[in-house]
């Protein structure tokens, strides 16, 4: 086999290579604003308010977040990210990114359009994956009682049952289209009850292939004995792991719940330990490559040379169908289009949807990435280069 050729993620040429000199001067103060921590506390405070109160600001957050980050308000709206990723060989991952809905009306129309997504993914390469979020099609609250293995109610149980006919209906509709599906992770008091119902979906649908993926958060300190034990599990029962690893997305909401709820914190004790597991969690997956399939959904540029390295040494080939890295739109375009010219199989989160829906996902994005220390001030530094480097 070939060597793989050297990764070189400070490679500014290629990290921004789709991108005008407009869109390095928007993405550069768009990052800008964002490594401000007071002025996203600001905005993660007053924009839900506008939004609720119809105040006209939906062209604000179109115009700086939105178009950032998310690809569209339809899938429709999506097709220019779609092509323009497509065109430098980097996949798209059509998210549905609507949240925080109650009702079974809106839970109905919630699979209907992730089911759109499985549609329109089908047998098109530049969409290697579909994905949703379990709280997307069922209550937030039905899955607490059923972690918690609360008594349910009679209307409970006819609600549990609606919940795992939209869930199964999902992953039956990736299934008949031979479309692999991404359920994202959670908080960790509902983790478990979502386990269970992808370990079910696993059962059903992975028997030839991996289709159905569960997502594993390395931040927390026992999902690496976790998935160890998962993929044992499948090894025994006949079907394929799959596994989207990253490392969280929940950290100071899952340690304020533990503190007020008086019970050991299940995130990690930093990020030394994180990482830790995050790395020791992909030499598990390429070592047992043969009845799994892996998506690293990493940001962090160690991990991702990592399993480049951990991929040559076991004498796999870059375009191995069941290694994939991943990052978010918007974000890490030094990792995701250098991986991509490398010749790594490499796909884009693209959230999409109605801007009101989308915002609480906005927020969170900012929230998240302004307390990563040196995440903003990395990607400003190589849009800076850029800029420099084509002005010569």
């Amino acid at each position: 086999m070939e060597p793989h050729p050297q990764l070189d993620f400070t490679n500014t040429a290629v990290a921004f290579a789709s991108k005008s000199n407009a869109d390095l001067r928007k993405s550069y103060w768009m990052f800008r604003m964002m490594n401000a921590k007071w002025l996203v506390d600001i905005l993660s405070a007053v924009a839900p308010v506008a939004i609720k109160l119809h105040l006209p600001i939906n062209w604000a957050v179109k115009a700086t977040v939105y178009d950032q980050f998310c690809g569209g308000e339809s899938i429709a709206g999506c097709e220019k990210t779609i092509k323009e990723l497509g065109t430098y060989q980097i996949g798209t991952i059509l998210d549905y990114s609507v949240e925080g809905k109650e009702s079974e009306a809106e839970f109905d129309a919630c699979q209907a359009e992730i089911i759109r997504t499985i549609e329109k993914a089908k047998g098109d390469t530049r969409i290697p994956f579909s994905v949703f979020k379990i709280t997307g099609v069922v209550r937030f609250g039905l899955l607490e009682k059923v972690q918690a293995g609360t008594v349910l109610t009679g209307l409970d149980q006819a609600e549990w049952q609606r919940a795992q006919a939209r869930v199964r209906g999902i992953a039956a509709a990736a299934h008949a289209a031979q479309q692999p599906l991404f359920v994202d992770a959670e908080e960790s008091w509902i983790q478990d009850a979502i386990d269970g119902l992808v370990t079910e979906l696993m059962l059903a649908f992975n028997r030839e292939a991996p289709i159905v993926y569960n997502t594993i958060q390395l931040y927390r300190h026992d999902r690496l004995t976790y998935l160890k034990e998962a993929c044992a599990a499948a090894k025994a029962a006949g079907y394929w792991y799959g596994v989207k690893l990253v490392r969280g997305a929940y950290m100071e909401k899952e340690r304020a719940r533990a503190e007020e709820m008086g019970y050991p914190s299940p995130i990690q004790p930093n990020k030394a330990a994180s990482d830790r597991d995050y790395d020791e969690a992909l030499r598990f997956c390429v070592e047992n490559i043969e009845g799994l399939a892996v998506c690293s959904g990493s940001h962090n540029e160690a991990s991702n040379q990592l399993l480049a390295q951990l991929m040559q040494a076991k004498g796999l080939p870059m375009t191995h169908p069941n290694i994939w890295f991943a990052q978010l739109k918007g974000m890490s375009d030094h990792l995701s289009f250098n991986l991509s010219h490398a010749g790594y199989n490499v796909a884009k989160y693209v959230p999409y949807g109605p801007v009101p829906s989308v915002l609480p996902y906005l927020i969170r994005r900012a929230q998240e990435n302004t307390s990563i220390a040196g995440q903003m001030s990395r990607e400003l530094s190589l849009l800076l280069k850029e800029r420099q480097r084509r002005q010569g």
